[in-house]
């Protein structure tokens, strides 16, 4: 199954979560692929821009791909993708990304889309996140970052993903604080209360090693699996 990943917010552990996916659905003999359709805050190589967790994507998955096929809109300002692509002068074309995504399902069996900071996020005046994962066609995975206000905004982001009328496939907690006393009891809570499967939980690690972290996200793994 292919899916789209998105989170509470930015910094949250998107990557970390698509990256141990992807070396565990490797592991299994399976042709992974991932993309970055939209990232901001991209360094200069050259003539090419250059992000950093898009390339993460592309060395963890198990298909080669040239990197304007995993991001094709990439920009160097390090705020919100359409801020950065207004001050650049370089739209962000959801027809691109389409075709983008649509040559990786040609080639890959898995396919993992990751998203930019959280849901709720414009990306032209007339198009919002959501509008581009409708056009994907693809379910979602939540990465939830176990800190304080982790409630809050895991909650809001289910209610939001299903008001835009998109599956909620399940759900990863991952500890982004290990100073908050309470993720235990944050994670089981939301266990209770969000409308989709809880598909893992990661503990906190550092540096963080996603191969080693996969052994966590086995309900994830055989979703995406078909296992």
């Amino acid at each position: 199954m292919n899916c789209f990943i998105t989170g509470t917010d930015t910094g949250i552990g998107k990557t970390f979560v698509s990256t141990a996916l992807l070396c565990a659905l490797g592991a299994r003999g399976l042709r992974t692929a991932a993309m970055k359709p939209v990232a901001a805050g991209a360094t200069r190589d050259g003539h090419h821009l250059v992000n950093e967790d898009a390339e993460l994507l592309r060395r963890h998955a198990t298909i080669e791909l040239p990197r304007d096929l995993v991001c094709p809109c990439i920009y160097e300002a390090p705020t919100a993708p359409h801020i950065a692509a207004r001050i650049e002068g370089r739209a962000i074309e959801l027809d691109r990304i389409v075709d983008a995504y649509a040559e990786i399902r040609r080639r890959a069996e898995v396919v993992l889309v990751e998203g930019i900071g959280g849901w709720a996020l414009p990306l032209t005046a007339d198009a919002m996140l959501s509008d581009l994962v409708r056009r994907l066609d693809l379910p979602v995975v939540l990465v939830v970052g176990l800190r304080l206000g982790a409630l809050n905004h895991a909650l809001l982001s289910a209610r939001a993903i299903a008001a835009d009328g998109l599956e909620l496939a399940g759900w990863v907690g991952n500890v982004v604080d290990p100073e908050y006393t309470y993720g235990r009891d944050t994670f089981e809570t939301l266990r209770e209360l969000i409308p989709a499967p809880c598909l893992g939980c990661l503990p906190w690690q550092a540096p963080l090693d996603p191969a080693t972290i996969a052994g966590h996200l086995g309900p994830a793994l055989g979703l995406l699996a078909g296992t």
